[in-house]
């Protein structure tokens, strides 16, 4: 059995090729030659893939949006966004109360608290 083998670009310089290679011993030694010459550790370079946009598609619009951009400028985007959730939190709370009231289910309260977010972003309240 003739075969031939070539080794070229690998690094250490495997530039030889291997003609008329027989036996199991042969091929130990070929594989043990290609073994050396292969990194052992090969990092995964960075993805190129792009960040998710969670934007606003009303963002700048709206009428509370320039209230809220000037709100934001004046105490900073920390403090602001630490408001902002507490707001979104209490409004949250009114509408668990308004479901158990109305003896509305989950489905219908979570419909309630997207129906809400949209308004909010329509409104400006999340520019």
């Amino acid at each position: 059995m003739a075969i031939s083998i070539s080794a070229t670009g690998f690094k250490g310089g495997l530039g030889s090729s291997f003609h008329s290679v027989t036996g199991e011993d042969s091929w130990r030694r070929i594989y043990g030659m290609l073994a050396k010459s292969v990194p052992k550790h090969v990092g995964a370079g960075k993805g190129v893939r792009a960040q998710p946009m969670m934007k606003n598609v009303n963002e700048g619009k709206g009428l509370f949006a320039p209230v809220v951009v000037v709100t934001r400028q004046i105490v900073g985007k920390k403090r602001f966004n630490q408001l902002r959730g507490k707001a979104i939190a209490l409004h949250s709370c009114v509408i668990n109360e308004f479901c158990k009231s109305i003896g509305a289910d989950t489905k219908q309260k979570q419909g309630l608290i997207r129906l809400a977010k949209k308004n909010g972003e329509r409104l400006g309240f999340l520019a």
